[in-house]
């Protein structure tokens, strides 16, 4: 009688680089050595070189040639999301995933990462450095900003996950293939557009607290990047409005609609929020001649922040009359208060020195996210129907 082989769980591991001779050998390597030691399924370490001008491709091969595995993938542009779609759309594996080249994640929360994928319980992994146990070094210009994203994201696009943009995912084989002809974005957005397409779909995504040490050397470009996710979160919004998002994905999760309400307020609120950054620009660019940075971001939100809370009172949530108008303006305030902040920090982390168009960008991240964080408040407590009936 002929035995019958046993085909092994396998799980891809892909490393996106670009120009990374310094740091891939070490990485890949450390990685290799932990998997063969600890990891108790299969395994395959790809890394995918993104148009490398440095030694890196040449050092891939051999890491390749090395160690039983790896292998090498090389793309002609850059991008990680391209690196990922390009190795995760032709993988036979169960479960892929990726991982930064640094390793800045502590590698003892890749076997539960991937394990609920393996056992069907979960659809989606990610590891969260904002859940209470993580364990997180990094500075606070990044904090800040890994926050304020976040933050943004479950505000305004009703995100349940806490953590878009940690470097250690992985996604069960036959979703990512499903999922990705609905992602759009090449690069750094990827992450994001993928988690939000598969919660809009109804999928089950799973957290991992994660220890995570800040790589000094990281090349990335914090304020380019927060640029082109706020224009990804814009793109998104507008597919999940129009209905376009659709994608086929197992009848279990046809359902995820947006609240009651929300297809009609948020066009609005965004029409008003529109000429409210537009006027708070103009106001802030005129003070700014007479007074500090600080000064007047305070008085150009101030006067803009009333006005924004009476337009929405009326045009958005539907509000006419006298009654009550006092009260949300006071109750406006408070996200005045949240925007202040967010737009002083930004300010305040600037260097001194910076050039009027610097200080422009920085206002108008921070203000974004003070502007989703205004919507929230806005539909759930001051405007609130219920609330309004129940006085």
């Amino acid at each position: 009688m002929e035995a019958t082989a046993v085909r092994t769980r396998l799980v891809e591991v892909v490393v996106p680089v670009f120009n990374e001779q310094r740091a891939l050998r070490a990485g890949v390597t450390r990685l290799h050595d932990y998997l063969t030691r600890t990891f108790p399924y299969g395994f395959r370490i790809t890394v995918a070189d993104n148009a490398s001008v440095d030694n890196t491709w040449q050092i891939a091969t051999e890491l390749a040639e090395e160690l039983p595995h790896v292998r090498v993938v090389h793309l002609d542009e850059k991008g990680r999301g391209r690196a990922l779609r390009r190795v995760w759309s032709e993988s036979d594996a169960d479960v892929v995933s990726y991982m930064d080249v640094d390793l800045s994640t502590d590698l003892d929360a890749f076997l539960p990462l991937v394990a609920p994928l393996l056992s069907g319980h979960s659809d989606l992994a990610i590891g969260t450095r904002l859940a209470r146990s993580s364990r997180v070094e990094r500075g606070p210009k990044r904090e800040f900003i890994s926050r304020s994203y976040n933050l943004l994201l479950r505000s305004v696009m009703g995100a349940g996950f806490s953590d878009a943009q940690c470097g250690f995912k992985a996604v069960r084989t036959e979703i990512a293939q499903a999922l990705l002809p609905g992602v759009e974005d090449e690069e750094w957005f990827f992450d994001t557009e993928l988690l939000l397409l598969a919660e809009r779909h109804g999928l089950r995504i799973h957290e991992v607290p994660v220890d995570w040490v800040d790589d000094p050397d990281s090349r990335v470009d914090l304020l380019r990047t927060a640029l082109d996710d706020l224009r990804g979160l814009a793109r998104v919004a507008r597919k999940t409005l129009s209905g376009a998002a659709r994608i086929p994905v197992p009848a279990r999760v046809q359902r995820a609609e947006l609240p009651k309400g929300m297809a009609r307020q948020l066009p609005r609120f965004a029409i008003v929020g529109v000429v409210s950054t537009l006027a708070y620009l103009a106001l802030y660019s005129l003070l700014r001649q007479v007074v500090s940075p600080l000064a007047a971001n305070a008085v150009a939100l101030l006067v803009t922040a009333v006005a924004n809370t009476a337009a929405n009172r009326r045009f958005t949530f539907g509000v006419t009359g006298s009654e009550g108008a006092l009260r949300h303006q006071l109750e406006g305030l408070l996200a005045f208060l949240v925007g202040l902040a967010l737009t002083s920090g930004s300010l305040a982390l600037l260097p001194e020195g910076v050039s009027h168009g610097v200080e422009l960008i920085a206002v108008i991240v921070a203000n974004a996210a003070a502007t989703l964080i205004r919507f929230l408040l806005l539909r759930v407590w001051v405007f609130n129907p219920q609330r309004r009936t129940a006085r």
